[in-house]
């Protein structure tokens, strides 16, 4: 498939250093004894074996494997687990974990008031932050996850006690903290998209969002179906958009306004001109091109290079 360039100018790197606050996404706090072993049964990243100094990338997925939340997860102690999500999912994410806990020693909460989440760029990441993606630093009770980075700009989640001070640093405008997101290839699942994809829909086997040799977890068959017997037929791609496009828009191609061949799932403006965004489309249409958001006649599409390979291609 060929892809073409960034159709706008290069953002300069000095543009992508500072702080943010990120209202946007909200804390699920797992606590007991069974806290791992719990989470390690519903989500499709292993937290039972996940160590101290690490983070991980996970989906929640209904029995029929398309996913009804996204986290950032990563342990404070062997029995604390924080997952951050998009806040809008909390609470029917909250309500449907709770469902399954049962008899284990675990206890699922909303800690969004309790905590406040910081997104730090550039220049703002810590040193001692180790270089690997889904990586943790911890100091004091202030907990740094490295994400993976974006146009060559690092960045991480900064997690800390509601009260604490804000991390150092200049401050970064939102919409430029969510460009990077969405530039980094990873996304974040939001309202307008739930159950919408299986997790390689959004390429989440190739950027470390599922654990193929873990036990079962909701909608596992289905997502091990998806990768091993060949019906990949839809992926997550980075577009550029010459007008206003929101999440959970379908994408049509040119002259078929008819049938839909994919979907926007996370959007942000491009810092001098139109919108960058994650879209997931059927392959044969992404190789195909004439792409529009909307309808057959809405804003044009421009295919933009994944910063990462699929794993079908490594």
């Amino acid at each position: 498939m060929t892809h073409t360039s960034e159709p706008a100018h290069p953002v300069q790197a000095a543009a992508l250093s500072g702080v943010t606050l990120l209202t946007q996404l909200g804390v699920i706090r797992v606590e007991g004894a069974d806290a791992a072993a719990f989470l390690h049964g519903q989500l499709t990243q292993d937290f039972s074996l996940l160590g101290l100094s690490e983070a991980r990338l996970a989906a929640f997925c209904s029995a029929k494997g398309r996913m009804l939340a996204s986290f950032v997860g990563f342990k404070r102690t062997h029995d604390d687990i924080l997952l951050v999500c998009s806040r809008d999912l909390l609470a029917p994410t909250l309500k449907r974990l709770s469902m399954f806990v049962l008899r284990a020693k675990a206890r699922v909460s909303d800690a969004s008031e309790n905590f406040q989440v910081f997104g730090l760029a550039g220049g703002s990441v810590p040193p001692a932050l180790p270089a690997a993606s889904w990586s943790q630093w911890r100091e004091g009770e202030t907990s740094v996850v490295r994400l993976p980075s974006a146009d060559g700009a690092p960045r991480a989640l900064w997690l800390a006690p509601a009260g604490e001070p804000a991390p150092a640093g200049p401050e970064l405008a939102e919409p430029l903290w969510q460009w990077l997101s969405v530039h980094s290839g990873v996304a974040t699942l939001s309202q307008p998209v739930v159950e919408a994809f299986v997790p390689q829909m959004l390429n989440y086997e190739s950027v470390g969002g599922v654990n193929f040799k873990k036990g079962c977890y909701p909608g596992q068959e289905v997502v091990a179906r998806s990768q091993f017997r060949g019906t990949l037929k839809r992926r997550a791609y980075l577009v550029h958009a010459d007008g206003a496009i929101s999440p959970g828009q379908e994408v049509f191609q040119e002259g078929d306004a008819e049938q839909p061949c994919g979907t926007v799932v996370e959007v942000a403006p491009h810092p001098d001109e139109g919108f960058d965004a994650i879209v997931s489309l059927q392959t044969s249409a992404a190789a195909q091109g004439g792409l529009r958001a909307g309808s057959a006649n809405g804003p044009a599409l421009t295919l933009l290079p994944l910063p990462y390979p699929l794993l079908e291609d490594i």
